[in-house]
């Protein structure tokens, strides 16, 4: 249901505040460039730093500002399943084509834990749903037998696979039946998983360069593996740069260098060193993203 290049969207502040403005315009630069979704609210969005009010808001925002272009998927996950099914259910009256709700966090719950935990959502709301599965920030990997069985669930469409293991995901793939959209969460893997048969990526690295990895992706699926490698070692260095430090924050410094967001996050985020900035400016540079 879900495939293609779809980026994971900062949340711009302004003075500590959410800046509209500067998302819409955001929301504007991804469509024209060819992104083929919208992630609000997700691990790029700060969304653990929003407030209940905050997040509503931002994927209100997204929805207005998209009208049906391309797919909104709102982050809507929890470490408690009540909370992640209000706002779910928030998403989906507020019209988000689907939901990415991520592994619950700190608590660190059994594989039937996290199969209940989904199901619940599911079975509550009637809004397409893909787990996000980050072992490195949820201190629990969602297994490809459990996957699995979610997908066998009718509004569970797809993954946000950002285990790290390519074997992992191919696990995935091969145990999910062809129509379970399998999408890569970390950037670098985009080109390999569409190899083994996944559907596309759910993208950091689109928030500054979305019409080469929407290019990669659309290469690919023309047979055009020699253009989609070429965009793959064009963009390694940036996506390097882009993980110098916490996820989101190089991202937002790098579109702040781009003249496009306030270079602000939230606290306990907190901006770049001066040493990476260097680094990640010069990278910038070095793909045209600035002069």
């Amino acid at each position: 249901m879900f495939k293609g290049a779809i980026v994971a969207i900062v949340t711009p502040f302004k003075n500590g505040e959410i800046d509209e403005q500067a998302f819409r315009d955001l929301i504007e630069f991804q469509i024209e460039q060819g992104t083929d979704g919208i992630v609000p609210c997700g691990t790029t969005g700060e969304s653990a730093t929003l407030s209940h009010q905050e997040h509503d808001r931002v994927i209100e925002i997204t929805i207005d500002a998209v009208k049906k272009r391309v797919p909104v998927i709102a982050g809507t996950g929890s470490n408690s399943t009540a909370e992640a099914l209000r706002l779910t259910k928030h998403a989906y009256e507020a019209g988000a084509d689907g939901a990415l709700v991520v592994c619950p966090y700190y608590n660190r719950p059994t594989q039937e834990g996290l199969y209940q935990h989904y199901k619940m959502l599911a079975e509550n709301v009637s809004i397409p749903i893909i787990p996000y599965n980050i072992p490195s920030r949820t201190g629990v990997n969602l297994l490809p037998e459990t996957v699995a069985r979610l997908a066998k669930i009718s509004n569970i469409v797809g993954i946000k696979e950002a285990s790290g293991s390519l074997k992992q995901m191919n696990d995935v793939i091969r145990l999910c039946d062809s129509s379970f959209s399998v999408l890569s969460g970390d950037d670098f893997f985009t080109l390999s998983l569409l190899t083994l048969g996944g559907k596309g990526v759910i993208s950091v690295i689109s928030n500054v360069a979305p019409a080469d990895m929407a290019g990669l992706v659309d290469a690919y699926e023309a047979g055009d593996l020699e253009k989609s490698r070429a965009l793959h070692d064009k963009m390694v260095p940036l996506i390097d740069a882009l993980f110098i430090e916490t996820n989101p924050t190089p991202v937002k410094a790098a579109l702040a260098m781009m003249g496009k967001i306030h270079d602000d996050v939230r606290l306990p985020l907190y901006r770049m060193s001066e040493a990476n900035q260097g680094k990640l400016k010069q990278v910038m540079q070095n793909y045209g993203l600035i002069s």
